[in-house]
């Protein structure tokens, strides 16, 4: 919760600057306000929103929680505190729940696509900078699960990687001895030739990059006849369109940068009352 209090304090900063020109001149005493939904989708954000609040020193309630669906005129939080409190956390408040929840309904409507497949929706670290952990907990409130929160969490040998290494198995080799022994080894395939050099290489996980369904499926065939505990990612220009067809390739997640890059924002306001 350190980490959120201190990137809510940070974003109040940025927005008020050497500090609003409406707040010395507010008026007193106590307001109320809502926020209301303008468009229909799932909610997320409401983590930060309240560490927002607990910061600024204002109550807010949410009547909606993160994950649930919401329609467009929903009351989605009742806020109560000073004029210049509210006033001057409106639109950081509202930023941060508008972000997280186009975020999170993106990656429902892929989650959705997926369900009772076995197959589960991963995300990737085409993040904005800086926005790392806000936008991933976004991803997985919709239903992605995270694939890498940084570089230090999978060593992924991608095809920028592999032009650098001549020899992959005594690559891996060496890897071994230098990552943490439960760290695993990912490795990007655009060829079948490819998945059989980093099979035998000693590859955890073959990321099937920019394959067809039916290329995917050969894969897996020669994945389950000789290297069954390696797990199968398909990645690459896959939309809402087409993931249904990677179902029965055999593969085991499905990636996609667009859940978090391509999200559009969800539309709220805040209404005093």
């Amino acid at each position: 919760m350190i980490n959120i209090k201190k990137f809510v304090k940070n974003a109040i900063i940025e927005d008020n600057g050497r500090g609003d020109l409406f707040f010395d001149i507010a008026p007193k005493g106590r307001f109320s306000a809502k926020v209301i939904a303008k468009d229909d989708g799932v909610l997320a954000g409401v983590v930060y929103a309240k560490a927002l609040s607990k910061t600024e020193k204002f109550d807010c309630k949410f009547l909606i929680k993160d994950g649930q669906e919401v329609k467009k005129g929903d009351v989605i939080a009742e806020l109560e505190g000073k004029a210049s409190t509210l006033l001057s956390s409106e639109r950081t408040f509202l930023n941060l729940l508008q972000h997280a929840s186009g975020i999170a309904t993106s990656a429902s409507k892929y989650a959705k696509l997926l369900e009772g497949s076995g197959v589960i929706l991963l995300d990737t670290r085409k993040t904005r900078p800086q926005l790392r952990d806000f936008e991933k907990y976004a991803s997985r409130v919709g239903g992605a699960i995270n694939h890498r929160l940084g570089l230090d969490d999978c060593l992924m040998l991608k095809d920028t990687h592999l032009k650098t290494i001549t020899d992959l198995k005594e690559f891996v080799k060496k890897a071994r001895k230098r990552i943490s022994w439960v760290t695993k080894i990912e490795i990007e395939c655009e060829t079948f030739d490819q998945v059989v050099e980093a099979m035998e290489a000693g590859g955890d996980i073959i990321m099937c990059d920019n394959m067809s369904p039916e290329q995917i499926k050969d894969v897996s065939n020669y994945r389950d006849e000789n290297y069954p505990h390696v797990m199968l990612e398909a990645s690459g220009n896959i939309t809402d369109e087409t993931i249904s067809s990677y179902l029965n390739s055999g593969v085991n997640a499905i990636s996609s940068g667009s859940i978090i890059h391509q999200a559009t924002w969800l539309d709220f306001s805040m209404k005093f009352d």
